[in-house]
């Protein structure tokens, strides 16, 4: 039995959906327990009783440290303290990012974690890496994104020897700002399989099995690409629907259509890992309805059942992460 806690006051559709979400994903395998204020309606699941709350607008660091009665605190200390196997919250990204680094803490020789998400793309599942943890970053950090991305492309994606690729201006070495251009020496030397630099229009592709960005350059493509997606998806619903030929037409694609939103639709995988903790953590969207939160929970399980965290405690094991340290440029920034 996976024990998964669930921070119920997460997520801009909390705690309805949230609650709705958990109960779909509880099964013979996972377990999840809800973190919220007593008297919450569960839906039958168990509740530890978290009377505070952080929002979206919170400082992320100050309202971790005032509030540690709040649902998102509670729930991660649940996994800091051997209570849940797994944490997922729909809550602010950052206030998750300073209590996981505050309670779960950081792998050792981790410099910093990030968040790997799941691209969909033309020729199957990609990770993008980092997608919103670390706007700033060095060169040193991009190369242990890329091997942590890796390590989720190898035990939850299946592929064996990702491929890995840096997002860049251009796909020629010397293209991109410094921080490219360092990291890509770096990646070179490293223990991966890297291919080189990739443009962002290769990302529905499958450009690459792992994309390594900065946090910013990743966030702001993870949220061009999910609103492009939502945006013509609805637009070909729309259109289908305009008019007599198009509702017939409608109904000779459907099947394929509902296929197609399926494998594009953000909520499929419901969130992303935060990667480099000593422990598992999930953070989902903010917008997140009962379908992604379900989907988010089943994801944070299979990271349990493929011992994410402890493969990637392996590899660091290993001095794989550890080299970026001594290879580093001295680059003033």
């Amino acid at each position: 039995m996976i024990r998964v806690a669930v921070d119920a006051l997460g997520g801009d559709r909390a705690p309805e959906e949230i609650i709705a979400g958990a109960v779909a994903a509880l099964s013979d395998e996972i377990r999840p327990t809800l973190f919220g204020p007593p008297a919450l309606d569960t839906g039958g699941l168990p509740l530890i009783e978290a009377p505070e709350s952080i929002s979206m607008d919170d400082s992320a660091v100050e309202s971790v440290k005032a509030k540690t009665d709040s649902s998102l605190v509670r729930a991660v200390r649940a996994v800091a303290d051997g209570d849940a196997d797994v944490v997922v919250s729909a809550g602010n990204t950052g206030a998750m990012l300073a209590a996981s680094l505050l309670h779960i803490k950081r792998l050792r020789g981790v410099h910093r974690p990030a968040i790997a998400i799941v691209i969909p793309t033309k020729r199957g599942p990609s990770v993008l890496i980092d997608a919103g943890a670390n706007a700033d970053a060095r060169p040193e950090h991009l190369v242990q994104f890329a091997h942590m991305g890796s390590v989720f492309a190898e035990e939850i994606l299946g592929i064996e020897r990702p491929e890995v690729r840096l997002m860049s201006i251009g796909e020629e070495d010397e293209k991109g700002n410094q921080l490219t251009i360092d990291a890509h020496e770096l990646l070179r030397t490293a223990d991966l399989r890297f291919e080189g630099n990739m443009e962002g229009r290769l990302l529905l592709e499958g450009g690459a099995d792992v994309v390594v960005a900065d946090g910013f350059t990743g966030n702001v493509a993870l949220k061009t690409l999910e609103g492009t997606i939502r945006t013509m998806l609805d637009a070909l619903v729309s259109e289908l629907g305009s008019s007599m030929r198009g509702r017939l037409g409608g109904l000779l694609i459907r099947p394929g259509a509902r296929k197609l939103r399926e494998r594009l639709d953000p909520e499929t995988y419901g969130g992303g890992y935060l990667l480099g903790l000593n422990g598992l953590v999930v953070i989902a969207h903010g917008s997140s309805s009962r379908v992604a939160v379900a989907n988010a929970i089943r994801l944070g399980a299979r990271g349990v059942e493929h011992r994410v965290a402890e493969r990637l405690q392996e590899r660091l094991s290993s001095g794989v992460l550890e080299s970026a340290r001594s290879t580093t440029p001295t680059v003033e920034r």
